[in-house]
């Protein structure tokens, strides 16, 4: 692809990005470049939640480029998704006036809970539908739907898998890749990251560094967002045949319909 920057610049592809990411070097100068990034990824780098954004332009293909900051560091480990850098740094998104400013701004899509519900039902093998346990708890999605008002609703990252958390070497924390940034229920941002990486006994410690009273309203939001999270890996993992994966959501699904709201 040609990216039309200067003579002398070398571009390489990045690993496992779906040929939007790229490194570009020229002598010891280093960019990350991505091509058709998120509209507001200048409001992020405002706030210093991704890399400084160095410039953004429209290329010859029609396809927007942006250049930000390198930074040598590294993503967080699945253990390390406990800090409480992390529960700090998704506050900080989810309470931002900016972000939700800007998302505005450029139209950013709004996800209620039907949509989570109609997401999961879309092309569903009749293996998952026929499943008592997860038939039972789709059943009880349905009837309960959260009722936060959409004028609540927050800029939702959407993806926070453990490699989209970059540690800079010089210790600062960043959340990267936002392809998938929505106004949605916080909730559920913070049910993704809480099943998939703090047992459920460390879910009240988690709160009180995010900085919110764990409420049993917000206990039952943030259960109901965990478990239409739940079958939607579950319906992913089996589309892609990874059935140990699978059974082990299933059986923390088990053990979260236990779970006290």
């Amino acid at each position: 692809m040609d990216f039309e920057l200067d003579d002398g610049w070398d571009v390489y592809p990045i690993y496992g990005n779906t040929n939007k990411a790229f490194m570009g070097k020229k002598n010891h100068q280093r960019l990350f470049l991505k091509r058709n990034a998120s509209p507001f990824l200048a409001a992020l780098s405002m706030e210093e939640i991704t890399p400084r954004l160095i410039w953004t332009k429209r290329i010859s293909s029609g396809d927007t480029l942006t250049a930000q900051e390198w930074l040598n560091g590294q993503t967080l480990t699945k253990q390390q998704m406990r800090l409480p850098e992390v529960a700090h740094l998704l506050a900080r998104v989810h309470n931002s006036k900016l972000l939700h400013r800007m998302l505005t701004k450029v139209g950013g899509q709004v996800v209620r809970p039907t949509d989570f519900i109609q997401q999961y039902l879309s092309e569903l093998p009749s293996d998952l539908r026929q499943h008592p346990l997860m038939a039972a708890i789709l059943t009880e999605l349905q009837s309960n739907l959260p009722t936060l008002p959409t004028a609540d609703y927050r800029v939702c990252h959407g993806d926070l898998n453990h490699k989209n958390w970059l540690l800079s070497d010089h210790h600062q924390l960043y959340l990267v890749d936002w392809d998938s940034a929505r106004f949605a229920d916080p909730a559920s941002d913070i049910s993704m990251l809480l099943c998939e990486y703090v047992p459920l006994a460390g879910w009240q410690q988690w709160f009180k560094q995010y900085g919110e009273t764990m409420t049993t309203a917000l206990r039952q939001r943030v259960a109901w967002y965990a478990k239409v999270n739940l079958l939607l890996n579950i319906k992913d993992n089996y589309y892609r045949s990874q059935y140990h994966q699978m059974n082990h959501e299933i059986i923390f699904l088990q053990k979260l319909s236990q779970y006290e709201v």
